[in-house]
């Protein structure tokens, strides 16, 4: 049961306002340059399968040419979109410059929001959601991306934002380079422990690129983070070849 999300059904209507004011925030957010660079979900001319993987692979590759093992920490929030508090979120909405009525309205279109779950007929009771951004929705994935953008003031090293989706990356030639690594990871964790948005540890994993790279062990809220999956290690490979 915990793997399934609710998604929000809202009327055709809504979504067309949604629409209207999602553009004209995204126009304000870039116009003062607001979002930072490292974020590549939900942004006009950026992708997770292009302008995302194109600079991790120009930052990996540039590494490797000089000599360096690169270590890679792929993070995973736990239900992102469910998490996100309202009251925090407001906050940080104005403090990008999003107020007035504008902020009134989002205020109101999160708060006093209730689902149900409907299978073959059947209709669980009504709850309140007290916390997240619709799923679904059109405003939904903007808000969570505005939620999640100092993140970067955590991090030392590289890092790379597809909505929720996280890495951050760090040459790892001296033991002082694995420390600084961990350092940013602990940053990360304490990040999310004061804005309510915890990671999922058991699904954020590390991957050890180049040559002479020590397999370095990383820990995150006492659990060690393990290797990645054979897909992720596929690049390893890759890397490898060049």
């Amino acid at each position: 049961m915990s793997n399934y999300r609710p998604v929000s059904l809202t009327v055709n209507l809504c979504k067309v306002f949604e629409s209207i004011l999602r553009d004209n925030m995204i126009e304000h957010l870039q116009k003062h340059s607001l979002i930072k660079s490292s974020q590549h979900g939900f942004i006009r001319n950026r992708s997770c399968f292009l302008t995302n993987l194109l600079v991790f692979i120009e930052e990996v590759a540039n590494d490797i040419d000089r000599g360096y093992p690169i270590d890679v920490i792929y993070l995973d929030f736990r239900k992102a979109f469910d998490k996100v508090p309202h009251k925090r979120l407001l906050m940080k909405l104005g403090a990008h410059g999003i107020a007035g009525n504008v902020l009134k309205w989002i205020e109101d279109w999160l708060s006093k929001r209730k689902q149900r779950v409907v299978l073959n007929g059947c209709f669980s009771e009504w709850r309140d959601v007290i916390s997240g951004v619709p799923q679904g929705s059109v405003l939904g994935p903007l808000l969570l991306i505005i939620y999640v953008n100092d993140i970067d003031d955590c991090v030392a090293g590289k890092i790379l934002k597809f909505a929720d989706d996280t890495k951050i990356c760090h040459t790892v030639y001296s033991d002082e380079d694995v420390s600084a690594l961990q350092s940013d990871l602990c940053n990360l964790v304490k990040w999310s422990k004061e804005w309510q948005m915890l990671f999922n540890a058991d699904k954020c994993k590390v991957m050890h690129v180049g040559y002479n790279n020590k397999q370095a062990k990383y820990d995150m809220n006492d659990v060690q983070l393990e290797c990645a999956s054979e897909e992720k290690k596929s690049w390893v490979s890759f890397f490898a070849r060049m």
